[in-house]
């Protein structure tokens, strides 16, 4: 179980690595508080015409260029004036494949149950050096292994984590809550009432995932475990 989990570890540490950054943000500019912003959101509806479609699609590529986490459709509409979240799905999908078609160094990713302008994958050795900086997730192999214990067992107490690992995590714990990774999900139905552990939005954002029904399956970890 220790070498599964070890295996798993090495799985969701290659994949932040791979996963990008956003290319771009704008100083100061918060948009969870939308009113703060009312350039991005006016208060009157523009007319829906077809030669404003490319005004739509200006003002949402706009809002995901400025945003500083995922957006879902929902919030996306509201913070660039659409219709509703049917028309930003809508847009979201002609944008992607403008990017595309012009072999663009953006693309739009499904990420932490919402949308987010990226850089592409294979340019991101070139931004690191770019940048001068390093990869933000820096965790060390107890750490990766504690996560993925959670990541696949999850609500799960910190006595089963243990349990899996034959070591305590206590301080594992502490460390990935405060990178927000993982969170407290509520209390189990056991003798002292533990807090239960699972992991948080962030770690979604972190490694690429929309869903946590995205993380690769035990059978194919075990696979590429054997492999090596």
């Amino acid at each position: 179980m220790r070498k599964t989990h070890q295996t798993l570890g090495r799985q969701l540490s290659s994949a932040a690595q791979r996963y990008r950054h956003g290319f771009a943000q704008a100083d100061g500019m918060d948009l969870r508080h939308p009113a703060r912003h009312a350039s991005l959101a006016p208060s009157r509806r523009v007319a829906d015409c077809p030669e404003d479609i490319d005004a739509k699609l200006a003002r949402l590529e706009t809002v995901l260029f400025l945003a500083r986490e995922p957006l879902s459709t929902r919030k996306l509409a509201k913070l660039a004036n659409l219709a509703d979240g049917t028309q930003a799905r809508t847009l979201v999908k002609q944008l992607s494949k403008q990017y595309n078609q012009r072999a663009s160094a953006l693309q739009v990713v499904d990420v932490a149950g919402g949308v987010q302008l990226l850089t592409r994958p294979q340019l991101a050795d070139w931004i690191r050096r770019f940048h001068g900086g390093t990869d933000p997730l820096r965790l060390s192999a107890p750490a990766m292994e504690t996560l993925s214990v959670v990541a696949y067992r999850q609500p799960v107490m910190r006595a089963e984590i243990e349990g899996i690992r034959g070591v305590q995590c206590g301080e594992i714990l502490r460390v990935l809550m405060e990178r927000d990774l993982l969170r407290i999900v509520g209390r189990a139905e056991e003798l002292g009432r533990p807090f239960l552990y699972g992991t948080t939005k962030n770690f979604l954002q972190v490694f690429g995932l929309r869903r946590l029904e995205q993380l690769p399956s035990i059978d194919q970890i075990l696979s590429v475990g054997a492999s090596r």
